[in-house]
């Protein structure tokens, strides 16, 4: 199994496995992951897996830089050994969206840069199973991808100040649900109940590298029961700001 490491920090490295996005990636990087916190022990402080890298923090009071790497190669090369036998099928998570223009602003524009329904457009984005490339940008901020060809869009030329927490949105091939309250720039095309983020919580984030996701559209009254929220659309504010403007 091909892989180098890169010296990112005074305690981190960062073990690349290629060059190129690839969904098979995800499953060699997380077992490598798994294998490296058995194989080290308390050694190693954090694992984070990403796209094509897996990003290692070590404990400088139990170790040094020399010792790791050769402690590295035995560990990873177990996978290449191992690389054939079955293995657990990834967690699918259940996601449930309402797909509503209130919440997702930017829903009217995918499916018009589709030629496409906003119906269609929804079918088309719960018609697929997504795999959770890497948790970055905020804490559990899940990138998935990828979206069907015709949904894709470019991030936003401004980002908005403000998007609440459980908003769904699209950027270039993937799609993503903001965790918490933040700035951003995705196309926004609905929101979840689910709360993505909370760190009182066992597994603070509910998303993590290695799963996989399907989105289930619901509609407005699923997700009023199911917690969400209506009265923090801050576009909405925007709008009717930018009309009382106009008078």
């Amino acid at each position: 199994m091909f892989w180098r490491y890169e010296v990112t920090g005074v305690d981190t490295i960062t073990l690349h496995f290629g060059e190129k996005i690839d969904v098979a990636l995800v499953s060699t990087i997380n077992r490598a992951a798994a294998v490296l916190h058995n194989t080290l022990g308390e050694r190693l402080l954090d694992a984070v897996p990403s796209y094509t890298t897996l990003l290692l923090r070590y404990d400088l009071l139990q170790d040094d830089l020399a010792s790791l790497v050769a402690d590295l190669k035995p560990a990873l090369d177990s996978l290449s050994t191992a690389g054939n036998e079955s293995t657990k099928p990834p967690e699918v998570v259940d996601v449930p969206v309402f797909y509503d223009p209130r919440v997702g602003p930017d829903l009217e524009n995918i499916a018009n840069r589709a030629n496409i329904s906003v119906e269609e457009a929804i079918k088309r984005h719960t018609g697929r199973t997504y795999h959770v490339f890497a948790i970055g940008f905020a804490p559990g901020f899940a990138y998935l991808g990828q979206v069907a060809d015709e949904l894709a869009a470019p991030r936003l030329s401004t980002p908005r100040k403000k998007v609440p927490a459980g908003t769904l949105g699209i950027a270039d091939t993937q799609t993503a649900i903001y965790p918490i309250s933040s700035p951003g720039g995705w196309n926004l095309i609905g929101r979840t109940p689910l709360t993505l983020f909370d760190p009182d919580r066992a597994r603070p984030s509910l998303l993590e590298a290695g799963q996989q996701v399907r989105f289930r559209a619901i509609s407005e009254s699923e997700y009023t029961a199911l917690g969400g929220k209506l009265d923090d659309l801050p576009w909405e504010t925007a709008a009717a700001n930018a009309k009382g403007d106009q008078k």
